[in-house]
């Protein structure tokens, strides 16, 4: 076998006993304009209703051979829609699968928004798409096709298992290969404003109180707060939004 090459999102090609032979999904069908058999037609449906790629095998005049194959959905992805489901988020499954094999498969997840059947080059493009309908796009790749939609995503985040090029194009990197951590991200991240506001409110609240105080406006009342004391309590409004800033440790994720 020689002269290997790949051919974006179609397969692979390569010259065996002086022939050109191809590997690859519906596309690669697409591009030879080759169609199915009767028989392998219905071998594709029926691979398909049972969420399982076909893969084919073929010249350039002619198929050879069609191969089922099925990723084993992790457990752990299930938990992780349904968790950012219930936070109110929106999944969207973009994928270069065929329609039939992603709708099963988001059927099974309960992922209502499908893209299927997408080209490496046009991922960026369904990404642009979401953003256009006024929606903040998150999105979670780890191969080289996925690079151009992890930097076109509000968030881009990145397997650590992943290629280099999509850990470089990502704003966010997971170090485990876990879909339940990018549920920690988000439960994190609105953690965090929320510490953000309060530690605001906190210290303007404490400046509009104290402020007019030491400056004597109720001086004839009575009430004067003294540079000393001012400064202890400055003191201790850090401290406050030191701690309450640290309760971001016991918040469980």
């Amino acid at each position: 076998m020689s002269k290997f090459s790949a051919l974006k999102g179609r397969g692979v090609q390569a010259d065996f006993n002086g022939q050109t032979i191809y590997i690859g999904g519906p596309r690669l069908l697409e591009m030879l304009a080759l169609a199915p058999a009767d028989n392998m037609a219905s071998f594709t449906e029926k691979a398909n209703a049972k969420s399982q790629s076909v893969v084919y095998l073929t010249t350039q005049e002619s198929i050879i051979a069609a191969i089922a194959v099925a990723d084993v959905i992790r457990p752990e992805s299930q938990s992780a829609v349904d968790e950012l489901q219930r936070l109110g988020i929106e999944v969207a499954m973009l994928t270069g699968d065929s329609r039939p094999v992603a709708e099963a498969v988001a059927k099974e997840l309960g992922i209502t928004r499908v893209f299927a059947e997408v080209l490496p080059e046009h991922k960026d493009q369904k990404v642009a798409e979401l953003q256009r309908l006024g929606k903040r796009v998150a999105m979670v790749g780890d191969g080289v096709n996925d690079a151009p939609a992890l930097t076109r995503a509000d968030v881009g985040i990145a397997i650590g298992g992943g290629t280099d090029v999509a850990i470089e194009s990502a704003g966010l990197i997971l170090v485990n290969s876990n879909p339940l951590d990018v549920v920690k991200i988000f439960k994190l991240s609105r953690a965090s404003y929320r510490k953000m506001i309060q530690n605001l409110w906190w210290a303007a609240g404490y400046n509009v109180i104290a402020i007019p105080l030491a400056a004597g406006v109720l001086a004839g009342w009575g009430i004067l707060l003294s540079p000393a004391v001012g400064a202890v309590l400055m003191s201790v409004s850090t401290i406050v939004v030191a701690i309450n800033a640290q309760l971001l440790r016991r918040i469980s994720l």
